[in-house]
């Protein structure tokens, strides 16, 4: 089928090429989100009759993506989930978990913006782009743990295999460290036996009246 474009498409073109695409994408996508027209003679008429408010319209919606992504770009959200000891989510953080991550720290961002290469299942870090518009893309990072002081030591620089290191060596310390106090305890027990042993007299048989 061929389409006249109303926008930039990626991988497909410019506001006002026509290009051939599949039915069920145009009928699917294309067609009811307003972003193409059939090819026919009246359609091709009608946007060159809208051009050059389809263009200002573009412009504008353009320049608020922009203005929205200068100051998404870099951002952090935390979402706090249950985990597994290795780091496995249960369950995995959405599109939808995402844009509402970043519109209640501020800002307005719909799930259809998010776009996720695969779903996120493991406790970290993970930079997710953002399409605001179809010139205009940003990078935010989702930051997912199992409490707020876990995020705080992951956005530093630590990831949940170092954490989970670390408090195996802790356990580890402990239990060592219990171990050396019950040997020294021990140990004070067995020098309080060694001690030389005080001489008491033997009772002394009583002479005969």
């Amino acid at each position: 089928m061929e389409v006249v474009l109303l926008e930039r498409i990626a991988k497909l073109g410019q506001m006002g090429d026509v290009v051939s695409v599949k039915q069920g994408y145009a009928r699917n996508f294309l067609l009811p989100q307003g972003k193409a027209l059939r090819a026919n003679a009246a359609n091709l008429a009608r946007f060159e009759a809208e051009r050059a408010q389809l263009e200002a319209r573009n412009l504008e919606t353009k320049t608020e993506a922009q203005a929205l992504a200068d100051r998404l770009n870099g951002q952090s959200f935390v979402i706090i989930r249950s985990a597994s000891d290795a780091g496995a989510l249960y369950g995995s953080v959405t599109p939808r978990d995402i844009a509402d991550v970043a519109t209640e720290g501020g800002f307005s961002v719909d799930k259809g913006q998010v776009r996720l290469a695969k779903p996120i299942k493991e406790l970290g870090l993970e930079d997710v782009q953002l399409v605001l518009h179809p010139e205009v893309d940003a990078t935010i990072t989702i930051n997912i743990a199992r409490s707020a002081e876990e995020a705080e030591l992951q956005a530093s620089g630590k990831s949940i295999q170092d954490l989970q290191a670390e408090a195996d060596a802790e356990a580890e310390f402990d239990i060592a460290e219990l171990f050396d106090d019950v040997g020294s305890a021990a140990l004070d027990d067995g020098e309080d036996d060694d001690r030389a042993p005080v001489d008491v007299p033997e009772a002394q048989p009583e002479d005969d009246a």
